[in-house]
């Protein structure tokens, strides 16, 4: 018997499918064929959804990294607004990852840096407005002098990349090594 679905919640199993055969199996090695078997559907459904396996991936990528920048965005917004930058800057996370989502297993097994790495790329692109609407805050406070907004959050955001991508520091250690450059930089 065919199943009918809202196109939003197929094209959702699609992607939820895709990311824990991935997770299992890795990327190279699962096809739209093995996503449409475990879904139960024609391999055609999810190429209407779906234009090729890197589209799909994509759509993963860019799902999961809104999740994330929600979640920097969410992180303390209501009491953040009495508090200085800096106040700010020493209690941020420096990642608000959990381990057992179905996006954790795709995107940090070791066999698949390179998704790691494009995922937190279009995690910065998703974050420079957000950091840039914070520093204007501080700018208008007077907590910091500088004119280029954009530049100084894209060199915020992007520029903790080489710290969080060091596969030789503890993620205490990465949290303080930010922390402690961005106050310098920002001359906070």
């Amino acid at each position: 018997m065919r199943v009918t679905k809202e196109p939003e919640v197929r094209r959702q199993e699609i992607l939820d499918t895709a990311l824990k055969l991935f997770g299992e199996n890795g990327y190279e090695k699962t096809s739209i064929a093995d996503i449409a078997k475990a879904i139960g559907v024609a391999q055609g459904l999810c190429y209407r959804y779906f234009p090729s396996k890197e589209a799909l991936f994509d759509s993963a990528i860019e799902q999961y990294a809104d999740v994330l920048a929600g979640q920097f965005a969410g992180y303390g917004k209501d009491k953040d607004k009495n508090r200085t930058l800096r106040q700010i800057i020493e209690t941020m996370p420096a990642t608000v990852e959990e381990r057992d989502t179905k996006y954790y297993s795709v995107f940090h097994g070791a066999e698949n840096k390179k998704f790691h790495d494009q995922l937190a790329l279009k995690v910065c692109e998703k974050l420079v407005p957000l950091v840039e609407k914070l520093l204007s805050q501080a700018r208008q406070n007077g907590e910091i002098q500088f004119d280029d907004l954009q530049a100084a959050a894209r060199f915020c955001v992007y520029g903790q990349l080489g710290i969080l991508l060091a596969d030789d520091l503890t993620q205490e250690d990465k949290s303080k090594r930010i922390r402690e450059f961005l106050i310098f930089a920002l001359r906070l």
